[in-house]
């Protein structure tokens, strides 16, 4: 087992995702991702000490684990300039996405970059792994992959064998935030979450409530007629 991979709970699969990449990649996806995201990558040695990994000390750090296009990271990253925020995504499209949208066409080594954003381009797992107990003041896990056949449960990211390491890295009163417009996966998440007793668990909202970036999924899914759910849960103590 490599450093960046620590062991999961037995019984959970070794990786949630099936194909890193949907299409192939332009010139520019690719210099973004041999040039700009080194420049933002979070070491697996530095998730020993999240905080000291950033440009200037944070005020509280923030895990958005698979952020798809990006806007709902970057809404946070612009909008909370005190935030430590690492987004994690295994996906080259989606780094590419929200890669594209911090430094111009031919600024990919030289551009800019948030001091307050890290990127996590791995399973968010193995980072969860990784990372102080009680280090993480906020999880977001925004529109997952439903994983809708039954058979391939076990890699939805809400999942019983995974909520004891959420609840590692969460600090008490923390918030983990789940969005899903999915039944399947609506059901599901209704069902593990009531089985648990680290999470305080209010009933969900069914329209995305203040302080909630939208993201590009959530916007289809209401185009399409699905009702996204949106749970706000509470890290117990203890």
């Amino acid at each position: 087992m490599t450093a960046d991979r620590p062991p999961l709970a037995e019984g959970i699969p070794d990786r949630l995702y099936g194909r890193r990449r949907s299409h192939p990649l332009r010139p520019r996806q690719q210099r973004l991702l041999d040039e700009t995201l080194p420049r933002l990558r979070l070491a697996p040695e530095a998730a020993g000490d999240p905080r000291a990994a950033f440009a200037a000390p944070v005020e509280a750090l923030w895990l958005e684990v698979g952020f798809g296009g990006g806007e709902h990271a970057l809404a946070h990253v612009e909008a909370n300039p005190g935030i430590g925020y690492i987004a994690s995504e295994v996906f080259e499209n989606g780094l590419c996405s929200l890669l594209s949208r911090l430094v111009a066409e031919g600024e990919e080594a030289t551009g800019p970059l948030p001091g307050n954003l890290r990127l996590w381009p791995q399973d968010a797992r193995h980072l969860l792994g990784l990372l102080p107990p009680a280090s993480l003041d906020r999880l977001f896990l925004m529109f997952p992959d439903p994983w809708p056949k039954a058979r391939h449960a076990k890699r939805r990211f809400v999942n019983p064998g995974l909520l004891p390491l959420v609840a590692r890295v969460l600090r008490s009163g923390g918030e983990w935030r789940i969005a899903t417009d999915d039944p399947t996966y609506q059901g599901w998440t209704a069902e593990v979450l009531a089985a648990q007793d680290r999470f305080a668990v209010p009933p969900p909202a069914t329209a995305r409530p203040p302080g909630w970036p939208p993201t590009r999924y959530e916007a289809k899914a209401l185009r399409d007629g699905r009702q996204p759910l949106y749970w706000s849960l509470r890290r117990l103590a203890g």
